[in-house]
């Protein structure tokens, strides 16, 4: 429950993504300003929320007796420093994923906002998912068993980036799913990856991960494939569960499939398929509402920068294996 009302939020970078972080604040009443070099930008930013402020230097926020938070939409390597900048000026922080390009970056900026008492969240939007809460709620409950393998594809065509790879441009999203649902990091990680448009700048990625209570995980990911698709799998002893975010309805599917061994070797049983239901609240909006709550309250949100860091921890690791040939690579 909210304890006071929502401050005012502003947005850094209106673009590609920022736009959807411009219309969720502006529709939960809690935009107070937009902050983008580029005219452009700002000019799309009126047409989604008609009055709003706005501004080409980000400092006019920051010197803003009327901004409580901002919101960070700008490319990765940006991040730190107007992260810590905000805090310093006593704002809170939204910054989306991934939270920084480097582990030292992450550290430095939870270190600051302990030091400084600010509410650092990272957008890892999949975790407000409603679906995924629903599969949180499967998996914990023991609806699945003890889970043996997760799996997750992350395809699209494009959008290509130039500033990071496929790796850290789509993959933040089903580590942080796969640590919530597993409970904790993976032991070591192996990552191949192909770069085909960019010299160095991997476009397609395949990262394993193995946790120590044997569990494995892959997540494949790709803006060079032809058709979207985002899908994650959990592999259980009693039961499967599918999460396909790209179709209308079905998203969240329950198999009743499962191996029994007898004296004649494994024998597959077959049940009947439920189909999962769950809110149909958009999940950003969730997201943006969630930060406006801790803002308030002063409670650490879900995605805090600790699960970021781990991430971080994640990204790191499976880059370091990337660059390596696929060597086995543990996280630290």
């Amino acid at each position: 429950m909210r304890k006071n009302p929502p401050g005012k939020v502003a947005i850094f970078g209106c673009g590609y993504w920022g736009k959807n972080l411009v219309r969720n604040f502006h529709q939960l009443g809690a935009l107070g300003m937009v902050c983008d070099p580029s005219e452009d930008a700002l000019r799309a930013a009126c047409a989604i929320a008609p009055g709003v402020a706005t501004a080409t230097e980000f400092e006019a926020a920051l010197r803003s007796d009327e901004v409580d938070a901002v919101a960070i939409a700008t490319p990765a390597e940006t991040h730190e420093g107007l992260a810590i900048r905000s805090m310093r000026a006593g704002k809170d922080v939204f910054v989306e994923k991934p939270m920084a390009l480097h582990l030292e970056e992450g550290l430095r900026m939870r270190s600051e906002s302990e030091r400084e008492g600010r509410i650092l969240m990272v957008g890892h939007l999949m975790e407000y998912h409603p679906a995924v809460r629903a599969l949180r709620q499967l998996v914990s409950g023991g609806a699945l068993g003890e889970v043996f393998y997760i799996y997750s594809n992350r395809l699209n065509f494009g959008k290509i980036r130039t500033e990071e790879n496929a790796l850290w441009s789509f993959a933040p999203h089903d580590i942080a799913v796969i640590l919530r649902l597993a409970g904790q990091l993976p032991v070591e990680v192996t990552c191949v990856g192909g770069s085909y448009i960019t010299p160095e700048l991997a476009d397609v990625t395949v990262s394993c991960l193995k946790l120590k209570n044997g569990m494995r995980a892959h997540i494949f990911v790709s803006w060079l494939n032809p058709f979207k698709e985002q899908k994650l799998v959990v592999v259980g002893e009693r039961k499967m569960a599918v999460f396909n975010d790209v179709v209308d309805s079905g998203k969240l599917v329950l198999f009743d499939q499962r191996v029994r061994v007898n004296e004649q070797g494994p024998v597959l049983q077959k049940g009947e398929n439920d189909e999962i239901g769950f809110d149909a609240d958009e999940p950003l909006k969730v997201e943006c509402r969630h930060f406006l709550d801790c803002v308030a309250s002063r409670e650490t949100p879900l995605t805090d920068a600790s699960s970021g860091i781990e991430v971080l921890r994640v990204l790191e690791a499976c880059q370091h294996s990337l660059q390596n040939d696929g060597n086995v690579t543990a996280v630290r």
